[in-house]
């Protein structure tokens, strides 16, 4: 009696995974028509300290951004550490200078709100935030938010808020994790204070966006087609296609309008760091072609937008190297 319950059991298994397998593959066959007169806007993510890190002007490089490329949707980090390098000591003179030249050439702002932002190690904390702990770093946060959205709400060059970057992606970067509430102290805090919507992020390959894609008015994807990493070297997606993306919007009610390719790999994955990698190395996970498939990748999730992921790196290419080819490439996406 007992084997054939367990026979059942075992049978009821096998036809609850072949109806769930049917109805996974019919979904995904059902969203990867390509419609080939699909247009995608596409925007950049720029910051301020990559460019520095990368011994560059950084302040031509964004103006080379805004007016040789032609960009008018950007993302921008509101760094900690570049808003108060001393405690309750603000200084907002390079925030205010890239989101005044931007709103001089009718640029759309996304502005990056909270601990964590773009560009590794994701916490770009203040050097004297180490020496506090626990709530005290939590209210400070609070504090650095508040006077942020405050400085800006006027703006018009401010189109939306974006609380926290990838916020539950803890595994990945240097941050504290953060937990779902705290996400909603900072969300409810920020609609509080201004009625622009809040755009949420999360990893388009390691998540299943859940519940990131219910926290926010907007949702935005990383998408990264060649990775490294120590065990395996170089690692493509090769078995991921856009269908992947539109099928998880669908599933988590992602209208395609509020829904964006937030981070869209156009820069090598540095195994080294940028400057202390060969050119050669760089171009083993992004060149031309590789470039152009991911830009082409990303029209195909039908979102309605795609930020640029590296556009320092081609403006570093172009004034170190004198290689000016991905920068040139990349016009032709923005100025349309």
């Amino acid at each position: 009696m007992f084997k054939q319950l367990k026979l059942k059991h075992y049978i009821l298994a096998i036809v609850v995974i072949i109806i769930l397998s049917l109805i996974i593959f019919y979904g995904v066959f059902s969203y990867t028509t390509n419609n080939p007169d699909y247009k995608i806007t596409y925007g950049a993510t720029f910051s301020q300290n990559f460019s520095e890190h990368l011994e560059l002007d950084w302040q031509a490089a964004y103006l080379a951004m805004l007016d040789d490329l032609g960009v008018k949707y950007l993302r921008l980090p509101a760094y900690w550490k570049n808003i108060e390098p001393l405690p309750d000591r603000y200084d907002f003179t390079d925030l205010d200078w890239q989101i005044s030249e931007a709103q001089k050439r009718d640029v759309k702002i996304i502005l990056v709100l909270g601990r964590r932002q773009p560009r590794w190690p994701e916490c770009h904390d203040p050097d004297w935030l180490a020496k506090w702990s626990g709530q005290d770093v939590r209210q400070k946060l609070l504090k650095n938010m508040e006077l942020v959205v405050k400085r800006y709400q006027n703006n018009p060059a401010i189109e939306m808020w974006q609380v926290e970057n990838e916020p539950f992606l803890d595994f990945f970067g240097e941050c504290p994790k953060i937990s779902k509430s705290q996400l909603q102290e900072e969300i409810d805090l920020v609609k509080s204070l201004d009625s622009r919507g809040i755009l949420l992020t999360d990893s388009g390959e390691l998540s299943t966006w859940y519940p990131l894609s219910k926290m926010g008015d907007y949702f935005g994807s990383t998408l990264y087609r060649k990775t490294y990493n120590k065990y395996f070297g170089y690692w493509e997606y090769f078995f991921i296609r856009p269908a992947f993306y539109r099928l998880k919007a669908v599933i988590n009610g992602l209208a395609p309008a509020k829904t964006f390719v937030a981070e869209l790999q156009a820069e090598p994955w540095f195994t080294n760091g940028p400057l202390n990698s060969t050119l050669a190395e760089h171009f083993k996970s992004m060149n031309t072609e590789q470039f152009i498939s991911n830009a082409e990748f990303a029209r195909q999730t039908n979102f309605s937008r795609a930020y640029f992921w590296g556009v320092e790196w081609w403006y570093w290419l172009k004034i170190k190297h004198n290689d000016a080819t991905i920068w040139e490439l990349a016009k032709k996406y923005f100025q349309k």
